[in-house]
């Protein structure tokens, strides 16, 4: 009888750490994907974005890690490269950019958010200018002017299907879908 009564403490203390780790898992899960909600809020309402886009892209581009860094240099949530930052900081009468800038959260998400809405812009003419911007931010504004045929220039399905890289079409592919996600 003492060993059940004594097995039982220990499966109740075992199930309240386990009980403990889930909630902690989930809280630092929340947190990651939380802790940037007012300068995502704040990038979507000064660049007109949807905020689920922008947390789409942070999501594919870093896992919301703000000290991320790419292969080809990319830096921060966005991972935007200095080049973009010092284009954003140019039209918004920003001086002395450098690279370091690149990873502070709230100048990351401005740099990549106007970089987004310009890439949008291009594509004002299709039914929808979001999967044309998402793959200019990825593969480069000269490849999508490549995949911009036929019915391709103006119907952003059709457009997605003509994409010629792989990598760039699961990249919109994904982002779109997690937007969708993030908008629920």
């Amino acid at each position: 009888m003492l060993s059940i009564v004594r097995l039982l403490k220990h499966l109740r203390r075992f199930v309240l750490v386990v009980a403990l780790g889930v909630i902690a898992y989930w809280g630092c899960i929340y947190w990651r994907n939380h802790r940037f909600d007012s300068a995502i809020a704040e990038a979507a309402r000064r660049y007109s974005l949807d905020p689920a886009l922008i947390r789409a892209v942070i999501w594919q581009e870093s896992r919301f890690d703000p000290d991320a860094r790419g292969r080809a240099g990319e830096l921060g949530l966005m991972q935007v490269r200095e080049v973009a930052a010092r284009e954003w900081a140019k039209a918004e009468h920003i001086k002395n950019i450098d690279r370091n800038d690149c990873l502070d959260p709230a100048t990351n998400l401005l740099a990549g958010s106007y970089y987004l809405k310009n890439a949008s812009r291009h594509y004002g003419h299709a039914d929808d200018p979001i999967p044309y911007a998402l793959a200019e931010y990825n593969a480069g504004r000269g490849n999508v002017l490549k995949w911009l045929t036929g019915t391709a220039s103006t119907n952003s399905a059709a457009f997605v299907s003509q994409i010629g890289f792989p990598g760039t079409k699961m990249y919109v592919t994904s982002i779109l879908n997690r937007r969708d996600y993030y908008r629920r």
